[in-house]
């Protein structure tokens, strides 16, 4: 058990003290030493909830997507099944964090299913998500402008031409993916071509300053994967061309992947406080712009499937299974001294800070355990 926390937090006190930082703060050594003193491994990866959380949810998604996309249109089974398919698809989806978070050698009949049977067909391939996540989880790069997923990075609080600007980068996001795979071969025409859509091109972040490093197994993966992406969004016009599906296909598939993203954007909202000033951080103050969300409240529970809302507890122990956050963080708050900072991560629910990002303020009233 205490190799798995030793692993974890090896990096990030690397980072934090080569950067000329304080060293990591009493409250967070405390959390790690109850954590690794624990008598339940939390670190430990369940196989059965990771397939039963992604079959039900590939059934449940895939099944109202056929009958919103087969119905005709505007009928009300195509009306009521459209709700459903982008829950369960933001579901789904939403399991890509989870492909992102574990090991290189675990589950890799899972990450291969996964890629094969949704990063495929929804054009998110999981190599075009692990490492810019990762980024985002690093120290070095945190609330920078190059942070992949700082919202503050596209959003400025209160500005409503950026707001603007932010909705319709999300509107056009979708076509930009798609017209990414399906113009894949042109990248091969030159090699400094290949290089920027390779190093700018290959992340699925509206954070353009972004420039993700490409290491020689990247090269391949991406690769790999642009094949089976670029047929499968070459198929969606020939479908049409061919007769095969009717021409509304293409605004519905549209309007299903739109809703599914403006899902996910609508959560990152409020994974953070986003109080960064732009300079890289030290691991406290990381932590501590991060947020949890305790209350079961439906915007909250609709926005962070697979209780990723202990975000903060996710970015303190990034590779704790989203199966056993709860718990995890139950036993802090159990076993942590009561004026430990890790209680003032709590927050009272989701849209007392997304309302901060968006508009601006101070922020959300902090709870206690």
């Amino acid at each position: 058990m205490q190799g798995s926390v030793e692993a974890i937090d090896a990096p990030v006190d690397e980072l934090t003290n080569s950067s000329g930082t304080n060293k990591v703060p009493t409250w967070i050594r405390d959390a790690r030493r109850v954590i690794a003193e624990s008598d339940t491994d939390f670190f430990k990866v369940s196989p059965l909830r990771y397939w039963t959380d992604f079959l039900l949810s590939l059934v449940f998604a895939y099944s109202a997507a056929m009958v919103y996309l087969l119905s005709p249109l505007g009928a009300w089974q195509q009306i009521i099944a459209f709700p459903i398919a982008v829950f369960w698809l933001y579901r789904l989806g939403s399991l890509i964090h989870e492909v992102c978070h574990l090991g290189a050698n675990e589950m890799r009949t899972f990450k291969v299913a996964w890629n094969l049977l949704v990063g495929v067909f929804t054009l998110t391939p999981s190599c075009f998500f692990t490492r810019h996540h990762r980024d985002h989880h690093s120290q070095r790069m945190y609330g920078t402008p190059e942070d992949p997923e700082y919202v503050a990075n596209v959003l400025e609080a209160g500005n409503w031409k950026s707001a603007l600007g932010y909705s319709l980068f999300i509107v056009a996001f979708p076509i930009i993916v798609f017209l990414r795979f399906l113009l894949t071969p042109l990248s091969y025409l030159h090699p400094r071509l290949r290089e920027f859509v390779l190093e700018r091109g290959s992340s699925l972040t509206l954070n353009l300053r972004y420039r993700r490093q490409i290491t020689r197994f990247d090269r391949k993966v991406i690769t790999a994967m642009e094949v089976l992406c670029f047929i499968r969004a070459a198929a969606i016009p020939l479908a049409v061309f061919t007769g095969a599906a009717p021409l509304s296909r293409i605004p519905l598939l549209y309007l299903l992947g739109l809703t599914t993203l403006v899902m996910n954007q609508m959560r990152q909202l409020a994974d953070h406080h986003f109080d960064g000033d732009g300079e890289v951080s030290n691991v406290e103050s990381h932590i501590l712009d991060s947020c949890n969300f305790i209350r079961n409240d439906p915007l909250t529970l609709l926005f962070f499937p697979f209780s990723i809302r202990y975000h903060a507890l996710h970015h303190l122990f990034p590779s704790l299974p989203y199966h056993n956050l709860a718990g995890a963080h139950t036993y802090l708050t159990q076993h942590l001294p009561e004026n430990s900072r890790y209680r003032g991560l709590d927050q009272p629910g989701w849209w007392p800070v997304a309302k901060r990002t968006i508009f601006g303020g101070a922020r959300a009233v902090t709870l206690t355990s």
